[in-house]
């Protein structure tokens, strides 16, 4: 009678190991296309990232680079203070969003241009996504919000 019980209880280990092992393969699956990595735009011109990557650049808006195309379409190009990037967008851009402004854009870059599927802009007048104030820190151009304000 013990072996049963002994035998049972392995058979359940067993089973809750390969049930774990299951659902963390399935959840990594899942999640395999919903991670975007980060980028500044000197790390996409060092090394240019595979045409069908998802990913988000941030930066600056650089000045006197932003055109209204026809329709929705906006063109700018985004800089870290070491490379600049250009940028192509279809859709109606935040309120927020100018020149010499913070941005974080996601999509993929094909042929040298940054196609975004969506565009995000400081939502205040201090606010700065870290990795953007990261990167511009790095290239020696980031100004510390004035206290003031």
């Amino acid at each position: 009678m013990k072996s049963l019980k002994k035998t049972r209880r392995i058979q359940v280990i067993v089973l809750l190991f390969v049930a774990l092992a299951l659902s963390t393969g399935l959840i990594g699956y899942a999640m395999r296309d919903g991670i975007n990595f980060f980028r500044s735009p000197s790390q996409v011109v060092e090394e240019p990232p595979a045409a069908n990557e998802v990913f988000r650049i941030g930066g600056l808006v650089e000045e006197g680079t932003l055109v209204r195309g026809q329709g929705d379409t906006v063109s700018f190009s985004v800089t870290d203070g070491g490379a600049s990037v250009p940028v192509t967008f279809t859709g109606i851009l935040p309120d927020l969003f100018k020149e010499n402004e913070g941005m974080v854009g996601t999509g993929s870059y094909v042929d040298g241009v940054f196609v975004a599927t969506e565009i995000l802009a400081k939502h205040d007048e201090t606010y700065m996504p870290k990795e953007v104030v990261d990167a511009l820190k790095e290239q020696g151009v980031y100004k510390e919000p004035d206290a003031d304000s």
